[in-house]
């Protein structure tokens, strides 16, 4: 019987172990950013590790020059690729910390 204690012990011990890390990979994320681009760059989107769009940029040239429509799909577009590169960013990183395991609650 104290075998098993001793197995539910290092299985406690593991998972206070990967929550530190996960705590730990979040912390890092939260300081990454991740950038999408439009047009050929002339919309730049930055977008931190969490998702948050931090920065829209947009060229003097395409302001002055493309249509409203023109513009709001440069400026969808390159939202769409930064959040795409932060999400994989996360999940590589969050891989990392879970050998790759899909664990409840986890994005």
């Amino acid at each position: 019987m104290t075998g098993s204690f001793g197995e539910m012990g290092n299985l406690l011990k593991q998972a206070q172990k990967m929550q530190r890390a996960m705590q730990e990979a979040r912390e890092e994320l939260s300081g990454l950013t991740a950038e999408g681009t439009a047009g050929g760059g002339v919309v730049k989107v930055t977008v931190s590790g969490e998702g948050q769009v931090e920065k829209i940029e947009i060229s003097d040239e395409v302001a002055k020059t493309a249509d409203r429509s023109l513009l709001e799909e440069l400026v969808l577009a390159a939202c769409r690729d930064a959040i795409t590169k932060a999400h994989r960013m996360r999940d590589e990183r969050l891989a990392k910390v879970t050998g790759g395991l899909q664990l409840p609650g986890m994005p």
